[in-house]
């Protein structure tokens, strides 16, 4: 992980809530900006590019949700959600399209602080185009038709392209892979990959695990790499 201040964008469309943050974000250590919107958004994007975007999810006009999908289409940042205190569907649909974590409102700073603290530990990559030495050598584990490299946090496809991962869904992979045919009931993941704030009772991991699937699998429809058992959770077969 490099030293460099960690850098936040904050969108609400809420002022106070904005300066609230950005306070308090500040006196932790973080480069803070923010937005009230999708244009602000894009507009301090063309400026800057964060480390971990913090996006409302119930904003008028443009709302969180479809902005997460634009910065998961264009920007390897951290997402971490705002959702609306019991509100299930958002999360989910925040989870499906990428978003790392997720906080509902109202919330405790000093739990949001935790989170994205988090999330950066688990997003701050390796710097790709670094040369390994023979002291250094990359660490790389064939996944199906993909091979995950463990010392720079990335996917990479059959023809060599990088295929975008979360922060969440590297921790879920690397789960298994150190594990194979080892079946891993959901308590199991929870524990694993140390996201106890996941409640094995909703679709935190089958979504997690069916984003994986269409990374990874030649038919996700019918998976051969990460397979169901049903009654106890899931198994990792190697290809």
């Amino acid at each position: 992980m490099t030293d460099k201040q960690p850098c936040v964008l904050v969108v609400d469309d809420e002022a106070p809530v904005r300066e609230m943050l950005r306070e308090y974000l500040g006196g932790h250590g973080f480069t803070v900006h923010v937005a009230s919107g999708g244009e602000s958004m894009r507009e301090a994007l063309a400026t800057t590019v964060p480390d971990v975007v913090l996006l409302d999810i119930t904003m008028p006009g443009e709302d969180g949700l479809s902005l997460a999908r634009y910065l998961r289409e264009h920007f390897d940042v951290g997402i971490v959600m705002v959702t609306a205190s019991g509100e299930v569907v958002d999360r989910i649909i925040g989870l499906e399209i990428g978003a790392d974590d997720y906080i509902a409102n109202p919330f405790d700073p000093r739990e949001l602080l935790a989170r994205l603290k988090s999330v950066l530990r688990r997003t701050r990559r390796a710097p790709v185009d670094a040369t390994p030495t023979a002291n250094t050598a990359t660490r790389r584990v064939r996944v199906g038709t993909c091979t995950l490299d463990l010392d720079a946090r990335r996917l990479i496809g059959a023809n060599g392209e990088d295929i975008p991962i979360t922060a969440m869904e590297f921790d879920l992979l690397n789960v298994f892979i150190s594990r194979p045919n080892r079946v891993l009931s959901r308590d199991d993941i929870l524990d694993l990959t140390q996201n106890r704030d996941w409640n094995p009772y909703d679709r935190s991991v089958d979504i997690r695990i069916a984003r994986l699937r269409r990374k990874i699998e030649a038919d996700p429809s019918k998976p051969e790499l990460i397979r169901t058992v049903r009654g106890s959770g899931y198994v990792f077969v190697p290809g």
